[in-house]
C-alpha cells in the first residue's frame, strides 16, 4: 500500500466526478510504465483505448467497451508458470489495465506496482516492502505532476 498516493489522492480529490480525466490520466501512465510486462495483444489494445480515451479521440462507449473487455482478460489470464513469481508480473500488469479502465486509479497504480517489482525479482522481490519504493516515489510524483 503506497500510503502517500493515499494521502496525496485525497488531497487533490482525486475520486471526485470532475476529477475523472486525472484519474484516467493517471492511471493511464502507472500502466504504461509496466505495458512491456504485458503478454497479451488483447490487453495491450484495451490500455491503447484509455490512452486514447484521455487524449480525447475516441468516444466514452469505446472506453466502457475496453473496460469490459480488460476485465474479462485479466480475470481469465492463465497466470504464472514460472516458479520465481517473475510470470506474475503479466497477471498484475493485466489488472492494472482493467482497473486503470474502471477509472479506479489507486487500485490500478498498487497492480503495476506489483507487476514492476515481480518483473524486477519475483517473489522474493515483492516480500520486500522496499522494493516497491521506487515505483512508490514515482506514482506520488507522477499524480502530483498530473494534478498541479
Amino acid at each position: 500500500m503506497n500510503e502517500a498516493l493515499e494521502k496525496l489522492a485525497k488531497d487533490v480529490h482525486l475520486e471526485d466526478a470532475a476529477n475523472e480525466r486525472l484519474r484516467l490520466a493517471f492511471s493511464h501512465a502507472c500502466v504504461q510504465r509496466v505495458s512491456h510486462l504485458l503478454e497479451d495483444p488483447a490487453v495491450v489494445r484495451c490500455l491503447a483505448t484509455l490512452g486514447r480515451f484521455v487524449e480525447g479521440s475516441i468516444d466514452r462507449a469505446a472506453l466502457i467497451e475496453a473496460a469490459a473487455r480488460a476485465d474479462l482478460l485479466a480475470n481469465h489470464h492463465p497466470g504464472s508458470k514460472s516458479l520465481d513469481g517473475v510470470g506474475h508480473a503479466a497477471v498484475s500488469a493485466s489488472y492494472a489495465v482493467a482497473k486503470a479502465l474502471a477509472g479506479k486509479p489507486l487500485q490500478a497504480a498498487e497492480y503495476a506496482a506489483y507487476a514492476a517489482v515481480y518483473g524486477q525479482g519475483g517473489y522474493g522481490a515483492v516480500a520486500d516492502r522496499e522494493s516497491f519504493q521506487p515505483e512508490f516515489d514515482w506514482q506520488v510524483s507522477c499524480l502530483r505532476s498530473l494534478a498541479a
